[in-house]
C-alpha cells in the first residue's frame, strides 16, 4: 500500500464516519416520525426521505451544486464552502445513506412493544422518561443497525460526491473516486485490487454487523432491514 492509498482510505474513513454522525440524529428523528406520527403529508415525507435510493446520484450531486454552490442559497446567504471539500463529500455521503438508516430505525421502532410504554405511564412515569428508559433501548439495535448501513453506504458512495466535490487528492478522493480514477489509467490494475479489496471488506464486514444487531430486533425483522 502507497502513502496515496492510505490516504485515500483514510480520508474515505472519516467522510463515511462523519457523514454518520452528521445524520443519525435527523434519521432517527424521521424514523420515529414516521413510526409513530400521524399527520397529513406523511405519504409525501416518506417518500422524499426514500428519493435518494431512486434518483440517479448524479442528480443528487447537482442539486447539491445548486444549493451550494456560490450562487445557491447555502452558498450565497449562509455562506457555507462545501464544494471541492471533503465537508461537502460528508454532505453527499449524508443524503445518499440517509433513507437506509430511516428504515433500519423505523422497523425498529415499529417493533417496540408500546404496551411496555403503557404500563410505564400507568404507573406515573414521565414521557421523556418512558423514552429514555423504554423506547430508546428498545430501539438501539435498529439505531445502531441502520449507523452502520449508512456508514457501509456512504464507504461506496461515488456519483453524487463526484458531480458535488470532483476528484481532488487528499481532500475529496474517496475509495470509489480513487478506483474510477485509477481505471482511466493503463497499468493501474494492482491499484484497483488493493483498494477494491479494502472496500469489499469494509462493506461486507459493515453489513455482517448490521445483520447481527437487526436479528436482536426480534424473528423475521432482519431480512427487511436490508
Amino acid at each position: 500500500m502507497s502513502p496515496e492509498e492510505w490516504q485515500v482510505i483514510l480520508l474515505s474513513l472519516k467522510v463515511s464516519g462523519v457523514a454518520v454522525l452528521l445524520t443519525l440524529p435527523i434519521a432517527f428523528g424521521l424514523a420515529w416520525l414516521l413510526a409513530r406520527g400521524r399527520f397529513p403529508g406523511k405519504l409525501l415525507l416518506d417518500a422524499l426521505v426514500h428519493l435518494p435510493l431512486v434518483l440517479p446520484p448524479v442528480v443528487t450531486g447537482w442539486l447539491l451544486l445548486i444549493a451550494f454552490g456560490p450562487s445557491g442559497p447555502a452558498g450565497r446567504w449562509l455562506g457555507l464552502t462545501l464544494m471541492f471539500r471533503w465537508t461537502g463529500a460528508a454532505l453527499a455521503a449524508a443524503i445518499m445513506a440517509l433513507p437506509l438508516m430511516v428504515r433500519a430505525m423505523r422497523l425498529s421502532i415499529e417493533a417496540i412493544d408500546r404496551r411496555l410504554e403503557g404500563a410505564a405511564r400507568t404507573l406515573g412515569a414521565a414521557r421523556w422518561r418512558v423514552f429514555l428508559t423504554i423506547s430508546l433501548p428498545l430501539a438501539m439495535p435498529g439505531l445502531l443497525a441502520g449507523a452502520v448501513l449508512g456508514f457501509a453506504r456512504s464507504i461506496g458512495e461515488f456519483g453524487a460526491t463526484i458531480t458535488f466535490v470532483s476528484n481532488i487528492p487528499g481532500e475529496t478522493r474517496t475509495i470509489p473516486i480513487a478506483i474510477y480514477g485509477a481505471l482511466q489509467i493503463p497499468g493501474n490494475e494492482a491499484e484497483v485490487t488493493r483498494l477494491a479489496i479494502i472496500a469489499v471488506l469494509l462493506s461486507l464486514g459493515a453489513l455482517l454487523v448490521s445483520e447481527l444487531l437487526a436479528r436482536r430486533m426480534g424473528p423475521g425483522r432482519s431480512g427487511h432491514v436490508l
